[in-house]
Order: C-alpha cells, then sequence, then structure tokens
C-alpha cells in the first residue's frame, strides 16, 4: 500500500469525511435484513427502533472516523492496511443502518459532524501513541460496541426482524475486527481509559437517540 504524503493524505481523510457525513455510502455485502417483511409497528415501537437505529448509524460514522484517523498515523503499513479493511466493512454497516433509518422514516443524527470530527481527532491521538496501542483502541472499542449491540438486539421491538438481522451481522464483524486486532498484537489499554471511552459512548448514544 502506497504511502501518501501529507498534503494527499489530508484530502483522502477530507473525502472520507464528507461521503461519511452527507453522502450515501454503498454497501459492497448485501443487506442482512434481505427478503425479510418489513413488519408494520406502531408509532412508540417505531420510534423506538428508530432512535437505537440512530443510535447505531453514529456509531458507524464514528468508527469510520476513528479508523481513518488511526491509519493516518498507523507506523506499520499491515496495521494501517487492517485499519483500513475494517473501515471498509464499517461502510457496509453504516449503509444498512441508513437504509434501515430510512424504512422506519426517520433521519441520522443532526450531529454527526461533530461526532465524526471528535473521533478522527480521538483516532490520531491513538494512533500517535504506537501501534500497539492503535490496536489496543480498536479492541476495546470494538469490545463496547459488541456489547451495546447486543443490549439493542434485547430492546429492539419483537416484531423488527429487519433491524435485529442488521444488528446480529455487526455484532458478528465488530467480534471478528476485535480478535484480529488482538492477534495483530494489541496492547491491553489501562484504566481510566477504557472507562472515559464507555461514559463517551454512553452520552453519545444518550444524545444520538433523539438528535
Amino acid at each position: 500500500m502506497r504511502q501518501l504524503n501529507p498534503l494527499d493524505q489530508l484530502l483522502a481523510d477530507a473525502q472520507n469525511a464528507l461521503g461519511t457525513v452527507f453522502g450515501r455510502p454503498d454497501a459492497v455485502r448485501a443487506n442482512p435484513a434481505g427478503d425479510r417483511a418489513d413488519v408494520v409497528l406502531d408509532d412508540e415501537e417505531r420510534r423506538h427502533a428508530a432512535g437505537l437505529m440512530r443510535i447505531n448509524h453514529v456509531g458507524e460514522v464514528c468508527a469510520q472516523a476513528l479508523y481513518v484517523g488511526q491509519a493516518a498515523v498507523a507506523r506499520d503499513p499491515v496495521t494501517r492496511a487492517a485499519l483500513l479493511a475494517a473501515a471498509a466493512e464499517e461502510t457496509d454497516h453504516l449503509a444498512w443502518c441508513a437504509d434501515r433509518l430510512g424504512e422506519l422514516d426517520a433521519r441520522p443524527s443532526l450531529l454527526n459532524p461533530v461526532w465524526y470530527a471528535g473521533s478522527y481527532a480521538i483516532g490520531l491521538l491513538a494512533g500517535l501513541r504506537g501501534d500497539g496501542w492503535n490496536l489496543g483502541f480498536v479492541v476495546e472499542t470494538e469490545r463496547q460496541v459488541e456489547a451495546h449491540l447486543h443490549e439493542h438486539l434485547e430492546q429492539l421491538p419483537a416484531a423488527d426482524l429487519r433491524s435485529r438481522a442488521i444488528l446480529e451481522t455487526m455484532k458478528a464483524d465488530e467480534a471478528r475486527h476485535a480478535d484480529h486486532a488482538e492477534a495483530q498484537g494489541a496492547r491491553l489499554l489501562p484504566q481510566p481509559v477504557p472507562a472515559v471511552m464507555a461514559m463517551a459512548s454512553n452520552l453519545m448514544k444518550a444524545i444520538a437517540y433523539r438528535i
């Protein structure tokens, strides 16, 4: 993989940011919801499902920004390639969540530009610590995402099989990303880093559910 010069890197990252926040990324893989019936939900169920899927859409916006930021400063080409490959797979998640939001007659978070900018900055800071810490951040992020997807699967309306299929596939992907990062030599993040990450995630979820 060719190493970009600083200007090319900046332009590539800016293009990714614009496409993620304002564009409509296309998924490479088929939507896991497939031909599952889109059962009509009552208003309360629909609003709740939309709120959960909005959170997950924001999570994928943040994942894009984190991985791209981390890859921008990764020292090892293998680590950089792994981060960008994970980002590409997260694009599928982003597209699937956007599709489901549309089906639920809901919009993405109005604060997506803020979420992206903050996550990109965090990714840069994590990456600057070195590749072991970079990968450790991936592991912790993915384990926390895997946990909140498990919670959402329990909270979704029982009839919302389309959202459920999407989240089950995403959960499996996130676990695989974490396992891959661990196998590449991720370092265990010391406290209070994981606790701070969890607090920030909980704040994001509380806001994104509504806005």
